[in-house]
């Protein structure tokens, strides 16, 4: 089964100074607008946190992990998971929501 994925690429001249200036299609989260893939850096940060994302189904994790792939083809990052399961499939149990 294929995800559609909702990421798409976005640049805004000067500096974006809030989170909240950022459309839902740069998150990889987008419903809960978690893990902003803006660049590289931020790409591999979603592939680390991943498991740090509370209260989300297993739709949305499909849904994120397809954003974060083709984010990071789109700003040359490597990925070697090649599933969302490999990222983690349930938050650390000892984490709370902020």
């Amino acid at each position: 089964m294929t995800i559609k994925t909702t990421w798409e690429p976005f640049e805004e001249h000067g500096d974006l100074t809030m989170r909240s200036n950022l459309p839902d299609t740069v998150f990889a989260f987008p419903e809960q607008r978690k893990e902003p893939l803006t660049d590289a850096h931020h790409v591999r940060n979603a592939v680390a946190r991943f498991d740090q994302v509370m209260e989300v189904s297993d739709e949305d994790r499909a849904l994120a992990f397809a954003n974060i792939e083709k984010a990071a083809k789109y700003y040359g990052v490597d990925l070697s998971e090649t599933n969302w399961r490999q990222l983690g499939v349930h938050p650390q149990q000892h984490r709370k929501e902020r």
